[in-house]
């Protein structure tokens, strides 16, 4: 039995409620040769899309880069596209002309480029980069030879900085790339490999940066990361850098930003600095230091335009520890060079190099290769004034203002100098000392020094006031000076021509002038002078005692480099020692003769003049054996003995006491 289902009357409801055209549409079925030709077009555009020859648009793509950056752009393999939600284009063999003044033809090149797209921004007419990735990039950047900008700056930019940029790119990965900068002003070339490091976020990827070149006509080599080179189209913001770089002996590491990094006017960096001399930074940074041992320096460099500072940085030279702040100034016409520095202990010998010798090198010492030879050559000469000429073009390179303090100086030769204060003035030229002050056992040495180096030979004048130095403290190694009481003053004039230490001295003309006023010596030293040896072996045998000083004075007329004594003598109530010779500053020989006359009676006494000679280097001390015997051939001690009236404000046995020298000596 057959059974009918019940119509469905809804449907048929909704079906009349229907327009006829819109029932004609839904009733409409194509025929089959439309069919067929519908699915003929769906495989043609799908073919299309497959096997379409990119490289139609080749041309049309060259032309618009070229008009965009005013260079020539050319793709010298194949264009490709896939299409998709992201659309990647990737093409072989690019190259970028360069700018019209530049010598080399070529920016940049590739040898293949793939870009990511966004494809919806495209509707908007806004080009999103998502990712670009370089295989075997040569770029070639270089600064005008005006010094005004780069070849990288493509023609005039008229664009709203307020404005959202119509094209954007994300990621920037560099494959096997090669970067060269060159700045001929400044004789500075730079090539580097760089290479995208996997790991993190890949769109702030950074790039392993390994190379070298030369820096202001100074090879170097360095190494280390940067930030993604795509962080270089904005200006604006600082570009991080961790490098390390070598030149030559001079070790640099740096962490920080650069803003705008090939004009190289603004960065904030950590540097440490460390090198095998100060004075091999001339060539790199165009400062005039003086010759140093190895140094290690650890502080902030920063620059600002025309002014660069190395601030709060501490660190050693050679055995010396030294801090402060340093500021140069390179807007003039030389560099201005300030300086606050500060040594807590400061190694005596490390100052050597600013009179041209080199440091000690024995043993704890630190100095270098060059000084080690230099030091065994000095050692081996038979002079002591350093003859190392001073570079007058150096010297005439910049303009400094350094104050340099010394809180502790360590000298196991000169144990007897305390501390420093040294104020540097150079201006086109000339350098002046004023202050250099040594605290020198318990007492003071002020030094006025003024070097006219804008012609050669360099004209010197020199003007030494002594105060105050206390004999024990100053002859502290000295057994026999144990007890002894007295203090030294005087003063010394000098002016010399000459480019070296040795060279200045030899020519120099002037006065100089030392004298100690009340005091007390060991007799033992006074009976020796006289050669008394009864009473020295008395004193040895038994128990020195001390000597009341009356006075103490040397005077010295200074030409052409040869001392000549004007006045010289040392008188106690137990001896009295006059003298006369000279000094030859310019061969460095000794000629004095030294005349005793003990004031007690012995029969043991020889009372032999001695004669002082020999070399700075190598002083000899011997009796002149054709005086022996001789009595009454002290000729001044009879007489009157004063010194010179300069040196009289000098004498001083206590604070504001001073005392003369000028009574009859007495039997």
């Amino acid at each position: 039995m057959l059974s009918t289902a019940a119509p469905d009357t809804g449907r048929m409801d909704r079906t009349r409620s229907l327009s006829p055209r819109l029932r004609r549409l839904r009733q409409w079925r194509p025929s089959r040769p439309l069919g067929w030709t519908l699915a003929a077009l769906g495989i043609a555009i799908l073919l299309l899309v497959l096997f379409f020859d990119w490289n139609w648009f080749k041309g049309p793509l060259e032309r618009a880069v070229g008009s965009a950056t005013g260079r020539e752009f050319r793709i010298g393999g194949d264009l490709d596209v896939d299409l998709g939600r992201t659309i990647t284009v990737s093409a072989d063999q690019l190259t970028l002309s360069n700018a019209e003044w530049s010598k080399e033809p070529r920016m940049g090149a590739a040898e293949r480029v793939e870009i990511d797209i966004a494809a919806w921004p495209l509707l908007a007419l806004r080009l999103r980069m998502k990712e670009i990735r370089a295989v075997r990039t040569d770029i070639w950047l270089e600064t005008n030879p005006d010094g005004e900008g780069g070849n990288w700056e493509f023609g005039d930019d008229h664009s709203d900085p307020d404005e959202d940029p119509r094209w954007r790119l994300e990621r920037l990965w560099i494959d096997d790339g090669r970067l060269r900068f060159t700045n001929a002003s400044e004789r500075t070339d730079i090539d580097l490999a760089l290479a995208s490091i996997e790991g993190g976020d890949r769109s702030t990827a950074p790039v392993a940066v390994k190379g070298n070149g030369h820096w202001r006509g100074a090879a170097f080599r360095m190494e280390g990361q940067a930030a993604s080179p795509l962080e270089l189209a904005d200006t604006d913001t600082p570009y991080r850098i961790d490098l390390d770089a070598r030149a030559g002996r001079t070790r640099a590491s740096a962490t920080g930003t650069l803003t705008n990094p090939f004009r190289f006017q603004t960065f904030d960096l950590q540097m440490k600095l460390a090198g095998a001399d100060l004075e091999e930074l001339y060539p790199l940074l165009g400062l005039a230091l003086p010759a140093s041992p190895p140094y290690a320096l650890d502080g902030r460099l920063r620059r600002n335009g025309d002014v660069w500072r190395y601030e709060g940085f501490k660190g050693t030279v050679g055995d010396s520890d030294l801090s402060g702040d340093v500021k140069v100034d390179v807007s003039g016409e030389r560099p201005l060079f300030v300086a606050q520095l500060l040594s807590r202990k400061l190694d005596l010998d490390d100052l050597a190099g600013f009179l041209g010798a080199p440091p000690a090198t024995g043993a704890g010492e630190t100095a270098n290769a060059e000084q080690e030879a230099e030091a065994a050559r000095r050692a081996a000469s038979p002079r002591l004034l350093p003859d190392k000429p001073y570079d007058l073009a150096k010297l005439n390179a910049m303009d400094a203002d350094v104050r340099w303090r010394a809180q502790k100086i360590q000298s196991p030769t000169l144990p007897m100098i305390e501390d420093m204060d040294a104020h540097l003035v150079a201006q086109a030229g000339r350098v002046r000392l004023q202050p250099l002050d040594f605290g020198v056992a318990g007492g003071e040495v002020r030094a006025d020094i003024t070097m006219d180096a804008r012609r050669a030979p360099i004209d010197t004048v020199a003007r030494i006031g002594v105060r105050g130095v206390d004999l024990p403290k100053l002859l502290a190694k000295a057994e026999l000076a144990q007890g002894a009481v007295g203090r030294i003053g005087g003063d010394i004039s000098l002016r010399g021509r000459g480019n070296s230490v040795a060279a200045i001295l030899g020519s120099a003309d002037g006065d100089v002038a030392l004298g100690m006023g009340r005091g007390r010596v060991s007799n033992l030293v006074m009976e020796l002078a006289g050669i008394d040896i009864a009473e020295a072996l008395k004193f040895l045998l038994t128990d020195d005692r001390q000597v009341p000083v009356r006075c103490a004075f040397a005077d010295f007329g200074v030409e052409e480099g040869l001392m000549t004594s004007r006045a010289l003598a040392f008188d106690t109530t137990d001896t009295i020692i006059v003298g006369e010779g000279t000094i030859n500053l310019q061969d460095e020989s000794l000629d004095l003769l030294l005349r005793p006359r003990p004031k007690d009676r012995s029969i043991l006494t020889l009372r032999s003049p001695l004669r002082v000679g020999g070399s700075f280097k190598d002083p000899s001390f011997r009796p002149d054996m054709k005086a022996l015997g001789l009595r009454g051939a002290i000729a001044l001690a009879l007489g009157s003995i004063t010194p010179p009236a300069a040196l009289l404000a000098t004498f001083e046995t206590g604070p504001g006491e001073n005392a003369d020298c000028g009574g009859k000596y007495a039997r």
